[in-house]
């Protein structure tokens, strides 16, 4: 077992392992840690944590210190910066007019490079963009190209369901999503409904993916004929929560509608298209 010290740096919901050492930490407490880009600026979500050293991809780097007041101003400084140098660059590439949407800017605590984050649909040549940003800044330049999803992550904002978005607030890694997740469910699959802010399926849907993936398995098919203790009919509506089915039971002359446990009902579960494994994500 090795004990390390859990550590988030800004903007970026995922956190990372660093060897403790001798130091005793609080969660809250800002440190400057080793990393593969030069020391950079965290913060401690988890103090003191025990995992096994065979689960570790790599060797884990060192906290250097806890932050002093110097460095907090250091901190603070950058990210005043941070606005001028956004609206440079976006006057630097409507000049050079490429097609590419600046996302965020930051720069590094050693001083020494700004990473410029951005969004296109195609390739795009931004070395004349590197030199023109090199000599007003006269630092190393970085442009890093992201996708919509991660374009989500880094600026935030509410989800359809009146939260944080999750990759911004919750998710340390952002995963795979399906069109067969939000089928599984039962859900519309209307775009509008099932799409966050990015424009893709909602990472919520995989939270419960499991559950529902078994459920699907248990459950007869909307419109198909089962077999009841009434009777046979038709599936009108399923429950997955309550493992129930609604069921339209013509009989003598008269319709009727009844709710039956799905351990009631006789039916055989039609198997999964081609279609349905496929997915989107």
């Amino acid at each position: 077992m090795v004990t390390v010290a859990v550590i988030k740096f800004r903007g970026n919901a995922k956190p990372y392992y660093f060897r403790l050492g001798k130091f005793e930490l609080k969660k809250g407490q800002n440190v400057i840690v080793e990393t593969t880009h030069g020391a950079e600026f965290g913060v401690v979500v988890e103090p003191e944590r025990e995992v096994e050293e065979s689960t570790l991809a790599q060797p884990l780097k060192n906290i250097v210190r806890i932050a002093t007041e110097k460095d907090e101003e250091i901190v603070r400084r950058n990210e005043q910066r941070r606005g001028e140098a956004m609206r440079l660059c976006k006057e630097r590439i409507a000049a050079r007019g490429l097609d590419m949407k600046l996302v965020d800017c930051e720069f590094t605590f050693d001083g020494n490079k700004v990473i410029f984050t951005f969004t296109a649909e195609n390739r795009v040549d931004f070395r004349d963009l590197v030199k023109d940003l090199a000599s007003i800044f006269h630092l190393r330049i970085e442009l890093k190209q992201v996708g919509s999803r991660d374009e989500a992550r880094i600026l935030g904002g509410i989800a359809p369901c009146g939260r944080v978005c999750c990759c911004a607030s919750c998710i340390p890694d952002l995963k795979k999503v399906s069109i067969k997740m939000a089928k599984n469910q039962g859900l519309s699959l209307n775009p509008g409904k099932i799409s966050g802010l990015c424009g893709r399926l909602m990472c919520c849907l995989a939270y419960e993916n499991e559950y529902y993936a078994e459920a699907c398995k248990k459950i007869p098919k909307l419109g198909g004929t089962v077999s009841t203790p009434e009777g046979k009919g038709a599936v009108i509506a399923v429950d997955m929560l309550k493992m129930t089915a609604r069921v339209k039971i013509e009989k003598d002359g008269a319709v009727f509608y009844r709710d039956f446990a799905v351990s009631d009902l006789g039916f055989k579960r039609a198997e999964s298209t081609d279609e349905d494994k496929n997915s989107q994500e």
